[in-house]
Order: C-alpha cells, then sequence, then structure tokens
C-alpha cells in the first residue's frame, strides 16, 4: 500500500486531469492515500476544483502558488505537503519546466525515492515537417528547447523513474476549457458559417479526459516497462476530420445537414489558422501505449455518444447559444455573413 502525490495546475487544457487521476487512483489496490498539490489560483467555483469535497472525500487537497512561482524549492515544498511526509507514485500535471515547483517537486521526488513518477506533458511539442508521417509516433521530432522537453531531461539528470506522456486535445464533464468542441456549437446554433482551412479532411483526434486518466495511470500495472520505454503519446486512434465533426455536432443540436455551412479559406493567404485548427493532419499514435502497457484505447463510438451530453451542457451549463462573443477573424473570411 502506498502513497500517491498529484501536482495539479489552475485550469485549462489539462484541468480536470488531476481530479480523474485521483478518481481512477481511489479504485486502484496499490494505492492507500491520495494528495493533491492544487495550484491556489484554481477557481473552486468551476469544475472539477468545486467537486473536489463531494466526489474525492478522502482525498487530501494542499492549496500552493504553483503557477510563475519560481521561488519555492524542494524545503518549502516539503513544509507545505508536511515534514516526513512522502509519496511512492507521483503525476506531475502542472511543471511547464524544471523551474520553481517544477524543480522542487523533482528534487522532492529523488529524496522520497519515488518509485514511479509520472508527468503529463504535451503532444504540442512535436514538430512534424511537411513530410512527418501521420499518426506521430514517439520518435517524431520534438521542439528541444520546450518546457516539457527541459522537464523531462532534468528529471532524467536526477535519476527520477520518469514516465513522461503527451496528451493531445482533450474534452470531459469536469472540464474548464471548452473551446475545442463549443467551437463548434457557438457557430451552428447561431446559423452562422463555420470557417474552416483547407479542405476541411484534416485529421485530428478527441480524447474524453476519463481515458485520458485510465493511460496515465496504466503505468502503475506494468511500470518496469513504463519506465524503460519512458516516453508515450497519450491519446485515441479514434479519428475524425474538422468538416466530419462539424456534422457530427449538427446533428447533435439537431440542425439538419444542408443547413450546416462551412467556408473553406486558404489560410496561406489569410494568415495561420484560427483556433482550435492546423493547417495539416495533427494527431499522435497510441500503439506504444496499447503494446507495452496493455492500455485497452478507446471504444469507437465514444466521440459521438459523449456529444449528447456536451452539448447539453453547453446549452445548460454554460448558456452557449446566448453568451456573448467576438466574430473579427470569422468576418474577414465570411464576408457575406451578417453578424450584427
Amino acid at each position: 500500500m502506498s502513497s500517491a502525490l498529484i501536482v495539479q495546475n489552475k485550469g485549462g487544457g489539462h484541468g480536470e486531469l488531476g481530479y480523474q487521476i485521483a478518481k481512477k487512483l481511489q479504485s486502484n489496490s496499490k494505492i492507500s492515500s491520495i494528495t493533491i498539490l492544487q495550484d491556489e489560483a484554481c477557481n473552486d467555483e468551476k469544475e472539477p476544483f468545486k467537486s473536489y469535497g463531494s466526489d474525492l472525500p478522502d482525498v487530501r487537497i494542499v492549496k500552493a502558488a504553483i503557477s510563475g512561482d519560481e521561488s519555492m524549492t524542494s524545503e518549502s515544498l516539503q513544509s507545505l505537503l508536511g515534514e516526513g511526509e512522502s509519496y511512492e507514485y507521483v503525476w506531475d500535471n502542472a511543471s511547464k519546466g524544471p523551474v520553481g515547483s517544477g524543480k522542487a517537486i523533482c528534487d522532492c521526488a529523488k529524496k522520497w525515492g519515488t518509485k514511479l513518477f509520472t508527468y503529463v506533458s504535451s503532444a504540442g511539442m512535436y514538430k512534424p515537417d511537411a513530410d512527418a508521417v501521420f499518426p506521430m509516433s514517439e520518435t517524431t521530432p520534438i521542439k528541444d528547447n520546450a518546457g516539457q522537453n527541459l522537464f523531462d531531461q532534468y528529471a532524467i539528470e536526477l535519476g527520477l523513474p520518469l514516465v513522461s506522456f503527451r496528451p493531445q486535445y482533450i474534452y470531459g464533464e469536469k472540464a474548464n476549457k471548452y473551446d475545442y468542441i463549443d467551437w463548434y456549437f457557438d457557430r451552428l446554433v447561431r446559423g452562422f458559417p463555420l470557417p474552416i482551412p483547407g479542405d476541411g479532411t484534416q485529421l485530428v483526434s478527441l480524447t474524453n479526459s476519463e481515458d485520458v486518466a485510465s493511460l496515465l495511470t496504466s503505468a502503475l500495472d506494468e511500470p518496469e516497462a513504463a519506465i524503460e520505454q519512458r516516453f508515450f503519446n497519450c491519446g485515441t486512434d479514434q479519428l475524425i476530420s474538422y468538416e466530419n465533426l462539424a456534422y457530427l455536432c449538427a446533428d447533435v443540436a439537431n440542425i439538419p445537414k444542408d443547413e450546416v455551412s462551412i467556408e473553406h479559406y486558404d489560410a496561406d493567404l489569410l494568415g495561420k489558422a484560427n483556433f482550435p485548427f492546423r493547417l495539416s493532419n495533427f494527431y499522435v499514435a497510441p500503439d506504444l501505449v496499447k503494446e507495452k502497457l496493455n492500455w485497452p484505447g478507446v471504444d469507437q463510438s465514444r466521440l459521438e455518444k459523449d456529444l449528447k451530453w456536451y452539448f447539453k451542457g453547453y446549452v445548460e451549463d454554460r448558456d452557449g447559444p446566448n453568451k456573448k462573443m467576438s466574430w473579427a477573424k470569422d468576418k474577414e473570411i465570411c464576408v457575406d455573413t451578417k453578424y450584427d
């Protein structure tokens, strides 16, 4: 029986992963106690943070100034957690580089003799060139100066049992960032066109946070294989094109396909593709995590099923159809559309 520490950022694309990891660990017989070191800049009135008490009653929450505090040391971090506290398992879902709390957590893990140090990195550190092969494997070139890579290298130099996962686009019921899919509904429910770069056949993967958490905790069952391999892609291999996602969202919102207007544009002429898009394919292969860690993967119809509760939350919880928005970028592309 061992203790686990989850280091959780204040929110954003990875904001719900600490919560979901804790949920998974609660049912794992290897873990006897769980602590979340939570960035105090989080909004306790928003998910997943407001559900910590009700859904994670036995999880200890410790608040600290994690983001932007480069003065934190291993000594000050140990003091926050409690003198004598140590953790056999660590999941770091906050550090952006080996400075401040990022360095401190690594240094503490070294002192604790941590058995498995799991780091939530990002597939955004990949830099595929024009000849890149998709899906991207773990050998795809990366941005050497990316904070996540520098963190990896520091942990390795320390001799930590590092396992680094690289997730992509994440969505979930306890999310506090909804931009990827909301982008579609924001336009569909208002009858506005969807400006999509290129021909819209670019493929992308969207992974439910529960599946990401199952992947991030899969190293518990195969620690030796995980540490030996070290780097893993983190995401589903169920792919969808930008254009097909538009029609899938329209179907959930009860909008007939013939009423969906898509404005394709040449991003080379208009500049970088608007968020959440890329000009080419951008998705990873989770083959290694399936092979080495026996991760079962994601059900083929997962996204289609999830969009039903997602749209319900968009309407009822986030008041999506009525929120105020700026359409400045859309107006540059959809010049014949009246947005006022």
